[in-house]
């Protein structure tokens, strides 16, 4: 299953990845709009640090998920390929998901009151975050193929 993935030492908090994934779940999908709207669409992918160390949230798509478990109305659930889906018509704010999460990766969502996650923009060949990263940051693949990419980070520091 392919998933987003976090290299913090190629991190340099430059927020792209947030700016990106605001402007897609944004109504205008505008980048210069989508920081002005009100309510202000929240970016699925978050980061958070300082002194150049940084974190990112963002659905881990577990294999036994605790969203999906503590989720009463259906909202969560496991998609064909294996991937943690929300379906926000099925939501009814209750917002057990968020409070479960251990990733903080899903948030309430201002534009429409119900819980969100990032669905990994499925609808794209990369996810948008993936791309607007330029330091390569985030990676969007297998695990097999995440070892591989962060195999030549492990070779430079030795």
């Amino acid at each position: 299953m392919r998933k987003i993935y976090f290299i913090p030492e190629r991190c340099n908090g430059c927020l792209a990845c947030e700016q990106v994934c605001r402007q897609k779940q944004s109504q205008t999908q505008s980048l210069f709009n989508s920081k002005t709207e009100t309510p202000l669409a929240k970016p699925h992918i978050r980061v958070s640090g300082a002194d150049g160390r940084y974190s990112v949230s963002v659905c881990q798509n577990c294999v036994h998920a605790s969203c999906v478990e503590a989720c009463m109305a259906g909202a969560l659930s496991y998609s064909v390929s294996g991937h943690v889906s929300h379906d926000a018509r099925q939501c009814v704010s209750c917002y057990m998901c968020v409070m479960v999460c251990p990733f903080a990766a899903i948030a309430p969502q201002l534009t429409t009151g119900k819980a969100g996650k990032c669905q990994l923009c499925l609808d794209e060949e990369q996810p948008p975050c993936i791309l607007a990263c330029s330091r390569k940051a985030l990676f969007f693949g297998t695990a097999a193929e995440y070892e591989k990419e962060i195999e030549g980070d492990r070779l430079c520091i030795m």
